[in-house]
């Protein structure tokens, strides 16, 4: 975690515990600011402080999650699920992502009484439309 906050530049003279705004977040971390805003909506547990007017207040720990976010689809490679899924694990709140995929379902075969009527159905559409065509 503390890997993903070196980078963070700021210069504005504030306690590193103290809140940040969405802009100030967005220039420390180089995300823009729509890309924060709808990571709020994919990630649940990134929930900033809203204030009055809606003004976001990004906590540390806000911070911290988004330049894990960020590091996961980014640099990683994730997709939005797939980091989503990481970040649960990582905090224990479901299984992270099978190591092998899970087996595919047996595929079930048509029945080759059903298959066999198909011609003739098809068939029988043909000719009504090419009916319908000729009538109109």
């Amino acid at each position: 975690m503390d890997d993903d906050l070196s980078r963070l530049g700021y210069d504005d003279g504030k306690d590193p515990g103290a809140m940040r705004t969405i802009g100030e977040v967005a220039k420390a971390l180089g995300i823009r600011q729509h890309v924060l805003r709808y990571w709020e909506d994919q990630f649940p547990s990134l929930r900033p402080v809203k204030r009055s007017g809606g003004r976001r207040y990004y906590r540390p720990d806000d911070v911290a999650m988004i330049a894990r976010i960020d590091r996961l689809v980014h640099k990683e490679g994730y997709t939005l699920r797939g980091a989503r899924l990481a970040l649960q694990g990582a905090s224990g709140e479901a299984a992270s992502v099978p190591a092998e995929p899970l087996p595919m379902p047996a595929i079930q075969p048509v029945a080759p009484r059903a298959g066999a009527e198909w011609p003739d159905q098809l068939a029988r559409i043909r000719d009504g439309l090419a009916k319908a065509l000729a009538e109109a």
